[in-house]
């Protein structure tokens, strides 16, 4: 009989998905901060659909911050919380003094398609492990943020 963790499944598989969750947090922690500076310092012609625009992005992804680090807890991990393992684990990187609508806007698709391509892996994970829990919420982040993708390439076009 195979051992399960205290959710039901698989212990081996419930720490893999962990460690994807948490690189999937450190991401979204980076994302989260590089909206918050371009809200800060958006200018020009745009800066009024921008900046309500990246707030309304680092809003989201504060939520989902929290659902992933409690998606980790939940799984019987523990989830990065330090800004030096985000910085250490992140695929996204800092910008810094962007200001430039058009450059945030193409930063943004960019980590959209970071962040898509792991949720992708996870999401094989998830069904791999018969992790409904982990399935649903990334299959959700996914839906949403594929049509955010859309919308952020057309502003660039």
């Amino acid at each position: 009989m195979t051992h399960k963790n205290h959710i039901g499944l698989d212990p081996k598989k419930s720490e893999e998905l962990a460690e994807k969750l948490n690189t999937l947090l450190a991401n979204y922690q980076l994302f989260y901060i590089n909206t918050r500076g371009f809200h800060w310092n958006i200018k020009g012609e745009k800066f009024f659909e921008l900046h309500v625009k990246f707030e309304e992005l680092y809003n989201d992804s504060q939520l989902k911050i929290d659902e992933i680090a409690e998606r980790i807890v939940t799984l019987g991990y523990t989830p990065l919380h330090s800004f030096t393992s985000y910085l250490e684990t992140s695929t996204i990187k800092e910008q810094t003094n962007v200001s430039d609508g058009m450059k945030a806007v193409k930063h943004i698709v960019e980590s959209f398609n970071v962040l898509l391509t792991m949720e992708r892996e996870i999401l094989h994970l998830s069904a791999e492990a018969d992790d409904e829990g982990t399935n649903s919420m990334v299959s959700d982040y996914i839906r949403a943020q594929e049509k955010l993708v859309w919308m952020y390439s057309s502003f660039l076009k």
